[in-house]
């Protein structure tokens, strides 16, 4: 196929791209950034300057392409800040709703009939869910009346519109919390470096992650076999708690733990990281592999790190 990706040359963009050219695919990666152009095509890739925030500047820039695909992984969580309150004009959402808008007119004018857009599984709401697994035919996007409401009013918006846009077979991908390279986990490992990190005491919630390769590898198989209308829960086989995933990390690159604060000391100082890390989510990937083919190559966070410090030593 031929592949519109937006958000090309982010976290998981890059590895996305990768594996959709390792898979045939041809790739014009879009990226608001001139200087990328030669990332772009140093990866395989056909670059594509153009800002997906603006509707009619989108439009004239994809005049004349033709593709099959068009990939939504547009995020700007290099400018969130986890002391802010999730509000409805905060950028993420404005990607979750404008954003997916506009990549759904650029959709129609270069004939893309498939359309996968990026979700999380935060859209199931925050809070502790307890012991048992979280499916797709679970409630999704349901108003919570907490300020977490706006991230999963962004999140809904995305996937609705995907679905119900006319002549555009939608999907959405659930994905877990991303880490590896360029993700979270390298924003954790730089702040417990400089003691700048804290955590619940106790431990904190317990949610689902899932390696950034996973995360494209599963990008791929839904592109080629997802069903229209579906979402999929794109997450690894354990789910785990922060103070284990946060030690795990810190074993693997040497850096100290975090420090570990009482809850309500540490909504005061990070209201939204906060709600996050209090947050209870086991999510299943069952459909994923059945309808997909796809599985975690990565199927623990402790396998996870161990590929990490093999990384690091050959680097070394």
């Amino acid at each position: 196929m031929n592949v519109l990706l937006a958000g090309a040359t982010g976290a998981i963009g890059v590895p996305l791209t990768r594996r959709l050219l390792a898979a045939g695919h041809r790739v014009i990666g879009i990226t608001r950034t001139p200087a990328n152009r030669e990332r772009l095509r140093a990866l395989g890739a056909d670059p594509l300057v153009a800002d997906a925030m603006d509707r009619d500047a989108l439009l004239r820039a994809v005049e004349g392409l033709e593709a099959d695909a068009v990939i939504h992984q547009l995020t700007a969580l290099k400018n969130a800040s986890p002391r802010l309150r999730p509000r409805p004009e905060d950028l993420n959402n404005a990607l979750r709703t404008r954003g997916t808008a506009n990549l759904l007119a650029a959709s129609r004018k270069i004939g893309a009939r498939r359309f996968v857009t990026q979700s999380l599984i935060f859209g199931y709401g925050y809070g502790d869910y307890g012991p048992r697994e979280i499916t797709e035919d679970d409630p999704f996007g349901r108003p919570q009346n907490s300020y977490t409401d706006p991230v999963v009013a962004g999140l809904l918006s995305a996937e609705r519109q995907a679905f119900v846009a006319e002549g555009i077979e939608g999907i959405a991908l659930r994905y877990g919390l991303f880490y590896g390279p360029n993700t979270f986990s390298d924003l954790f490992v730089d702040l417990m470096r400089r003691r700048r990190l804290a955590i619940p005491r106790g431990g904190g919630g317990t949610v689902s992650w899932i390696h950034v390769e996973d995360a494209a590898a599963a990008t791929v198989a839904a592109l080629e076999r997802g069903r229209p209308g579906r979402a999929y829960n794109v997450v690894d086989d354990e789910p785990v708690n922060w103070r284990d995933f946060t030690g795990a990390l810190a074993e693997t690159f040497g850096t100290p733990r975090p420090l570990e604060l009482p809850r309500w000391t540490l909504r005061l100082i990070a209201p939204y990281l906060a709600f996050m890390m209090t947050s209870t989510l086991r999510v299943s990937n069952d459909k994923a592999r059945w309808e997909l083919g796809w599985e975690p190559s990565v199927p623990t966070y402790r396998d996870g790190n161990r590929n990490m410090a093999t990384s690091m030593r050959k680097a070394a």
